[in-house]
């Protein structure tokens, strides 16, 4: 307990990270309303749960450890891709909050990153593509898709993705976009009186709006992420209080409409893994943070219907 949370406590918080991102309606993504061809709510539940028990088996934690082991216990359950990108966030956020106390979260998450050696990329390559995400593509540089690619750290790998992935800017920037707009949007919108379910679609709409959505880029081009971005700020300037909910307006399901088209190819994948890194922070940041997370979701007309089935 040398951070001040049990090692429990921050598996939970990841589990609980995990459902709570799934069950918000965010646009075009699998929630409580809406699946995939591919993959569907259940498949996310499912997922959650091995990703925890996987974290409690694992005697010493390393990311690397901890990504592989999470995918390989996720295909087991599951035909699709469903958390490689929240593994790869949540496996350092988790380490981190075991070694540091509250309030120094991303500190601790910061000597985690600067610990990660060759073998975390090994085993983090092979996740990838045992996970066989969307859009992968090629890099010049340290290609995952080259098993004879031998990249001499983890930090190298994730600075020759940087350019086109979200996830891999966080490790390059010690999680910039999880402590510098994640997190303190999910507690200004909690503070101003949304509901959690709320407060994650207007996180998720103001994510996707300040940082286009790598994995649409990836599917789509750059100039249909950031199209998708400048909606996704209409849509977020179009309900600014707590009280009027973006999830009462008809935007909102047009917009969702539009991700889903075309085979979703406009899913916002990655802003929905940035959302539950935020989540994680957010659980484990606040002394008793998971129980009144858990009572505001509880209390949102998602969470009763959500809850409903678990």
């Amino acid at each position: 307990m040398k951070g001040g949370r049990t090692r429990m406590e921050v598996v939970r918080h990841v589990e609980f990270a995990c459902l709570l991102e799934v069950g918000a309606p965010k646009p075009g993504n699998v929630n409580r309303f809406a699946d995939f061809s591919d993959a569907t709510l259940e498949d996310f539940l499912v997922s959650a749960v091995a990703v925890g028990e996987t974290f409690r088996r694992i005697r010493r934690w390393s990311v690397g450890t901890l990504v592989l082991r999470g995918v390989t216990a996720t295909r087991r359950l599951t035909g699709t891709n469903t958390n490689l990108g929240m593994l790869l966030l949540l496996a350092p956020l988790a380490m981190g909050a075991l070694a540091s106390p509250r309030g120094k979260l991303r500190q601790g998450v910061q000597e985690v990153l600067r610990g990660t050696d060759a073998e975390d990329a090994r085993q983090v390559y092979e996740a990838i593509r045992r996970a066989s995400p969307g859009g992968l593509g090629n890099a010049s540089a340290h290609d995952v898709t080259d098993k004879t690619a031998d990249p001499p750290s983890l930090s190298k790998a994730m600075e020759a993705a940087a350019e086109r992935d979200s996830v891999a800017r966080e490790h390059v920037r010690d999680f910039e976009y999880t402590f510098g707009l994640v997190l303190p949007a999910l507690r200004g919108h909690l503070a101003a009186g949304a509901d959690l379910s709320d407060a994650v679609v207007r996180t998720f709409l103001q994510v996707l709006a300040a940082v286009p959505d790598t994995l649409i880029a990836r599917k789509a081009g750059d100039e249909e992420a950031r199209r998708i971005s400048r909606l996704a700020a209409e849509l977020f300037a179009a309900a600014p209080s707590a009280a009027v909910s973006p999830l009462e307006r008809p935007f909102l399901r047009e917009f969702d409409a539009l991700l889903r088209s075309g085979g979703n190819r406009t899913n916002p994948g990655t802003t929905a893994d940035l959302i539950a890194a935020g989540l994680f922070c957010l659980l484990s940041e606040n002394p008793g943070g998971r129980d009144e997370t858990v009572l505001r979701f509880r209390r949102s007309a998602t969470g009763e219907e959500f809850l409903q089935v678990q």
